[in-house]
Order: structure tokens, then sequence, then C-alpha cells
């Protein structure tokens, strides 16, 4: 487990990082930019992440495409990307489709936000910034990592579970007049609150690490994360629009089936993805299987 140690110490530094440097940042930065306190400390934290992840994965051994999970050629890895955006986005729709027949949402009417096209966009490309961005780090390099030190079953659950834990990692803001000396371990507490009450977030962290096996299984089925880029692209893309086109309502009949955390995954969530892993991996392995045979034709 060496190797899934060493990612949790990355991410412990960059957490350490914003504790210790944000006041001392924010108090240079401050009267020359309207700088938010919770903004710099956000962009000192993927810094120092960045960094890290750029020596951890030379130290490792990882600082080549196969092992960050683009080891495919070109052409195969877009075309595979683009098959399953449009099953992440596909599989997601009938979520929504199921909740709103379930009375679980509640539509905005009218709705005043940005123009539709521009929301679609702004969304769509947050969704692939967002499955870029996890998914190398993740289904890359730390599901390369710990399958060379402990074989495909310890990748696949341990992702799936720094997967589900890191979405708990709340927005927490301090304002201006309020920043001192202790501002950053203030942020870092606020930051990691969510965890102070487990209960309050089980239902929304079964159902993420669920999402996490699916998207590691897929990945060691298919031997890259050009699937994993599109489900995952493809499920954040339709969450986002949603959450500005509609509003949860907990206080429904069903509304226990949303979570707390953020009113969307939940118990719900976590049954479709149940039902939606077997099907998925099966798709995977069949495509993998033709691959195979086609290569040796």
């Amino acid at each position: 487990m060496r190797a899934f140690a060493w990612f949790l110490g990355l991410l412990a530094l960059a957490l350490a990082v914003v504790a210790l440097l944000a006041w001392p940042a924010w108090t240079l930065l401050h009267p020359h930019f309207d700088f938010p306190f919770h903004r710099i400390a956000e962009r000192l934290g993927m810094l120092a992440l960045l960094l890290g992840f750029l020596a951890l994965a030379r130290h490792l051994g990882l600082n080549d495409r196969a092992s960050l999970g683009y080891g495919a050629p070109r052409r195969i890895f877009l075309r595979e990307m683009s098959i399953a955006l449009v099953l992440g986005l596909a599989s997601m729709l009938m979520v929504v489709a199921l909740m709103a027949a379930l009375g679980l949402l509640e539509w905005r009417a009218p709705y005043t936000g940005a123009p539709l096209p521009r929301l679609l966009l702004a969304s769509g490309l947050s969704g692939f910034a967002v499955a870029f961005i996890e998914e190398t780090f993740l289904r890359g390099a730390m599901h390369t990592a710990i399958k060379r030190e402990s074989g495909t079953r310890a990748a696949v659950v341990l992702t799936a579970l720094l997967y589900a834990a890191t979405h708990f990692f709340g927005k927490f803001h301090i304002p201006p007049e309020q920043v001192g000396p202790h501002s950053g371990l203030d942020l870092l507490a606020g930051t990691l609150h969510a965890f102070a009450h487990p209960a309050g977030i089980a239902d929304a962290f079964l159902a993420l690490a669920a999402v996490g096996v699916v998207l590691g299984l897929v990945r060691a089925t298919t031997g890259n994360i050009a699937a994993c880029i599109g489900l995952h692209a493809g499920w954040v893309w339709v969450m986002l629009v949603v959450h500005e086109l509609a509003q949860p309502r907990p206080h429904a009949p069903l509304g226990y089936l949303l979570s707390r955390h953020d009113g969307f995954v939940g118990w719900l969530v976590l049954g479709w993805t149940v039902l939606l892993a077997l099907p998925l991996w099966r798709f995977y392995q069949a495509r993998n299987e033709a691959g195979v045979r086609k290569n040796r034709c």
C-alpha cells in the first residue's frame, strides 16, 4: 500500500500548504488584488498538488502516457471517449427523468439564468475539465501505481474511496474583515467539516464510491482512461445543467432518495449505479475482446 500512501501524502501536503501559506499569500496579494481569501488558498493548494504530482509521477515511474492512462492511439482514444460521452449523457439523463417522474425535482419557471446554449457550452467545458483532471490523477496515475504494487482489485477500490472522499471538501469562505493569521487553519477545518458528521454524508459517499468503482472497472477493462473521461464528463455535464434548471424537493414523499449534501447524489444514484455497473462492464469487456481479435487478424 505504499503507492496509495504516497498519494494520500500528496493530498495531505496540498492541504498543509493551504493551512500554512494561505494567510501569508493573502497579505501579499490582497493590497494589490481584490482576490477572496478562499480563492488564493484554492490556487495555492492546486499549485502544490500539481507540483507534487509531477514529482511523484517521476519518483514512481508514472511519467509516461501509458501510466497516466493515455496509452491508446489518439484516434482510438478520441473514439472511445466520444462513445463513453454519449453513454454518460444518456445514463445520467435517465436518472434525471426518473427523479422528475418521482417528483424529486422542481423546475425553475421561468428560468432567469444564462442563455441555454451558453449554459450547455459552459457546463460541457466544465464537465470535461473535471473529468480530465480527476481521471488523469485517479484512474490514470494512481490506478497504475497501486495496480503494480497490490493488484487491480486494490487499485479499483482505493481510487474509488479517495474519489468519493474528495467530493466532500466543502466550499468554506472567510470574509476579508475576518481574515487573520489563523485563517488558513480555519479554512482547512471548514473545508473538512463534512467528515465530522459521517451519517449526514453516508448516502452521497456510498453513491460516489460506487461511481468510482464503475470507473475503475472500466479503466481496468480498457487499459486506458478514454472511456472514464467520456463517462465522467457526460455525468458532470448533465448534473451541472440540471442544477441550474431545477432544484431538489427534499420534502417530497421520496425526498430521502436525494442526498442532503448536494441534493442530487444519494440513494437513488447509488441504486442506479449498481444496476448500471454490470451491463457497462460487459459492454467494455466485449469491446476489448473484439479489439483483441481484430488485432490478431
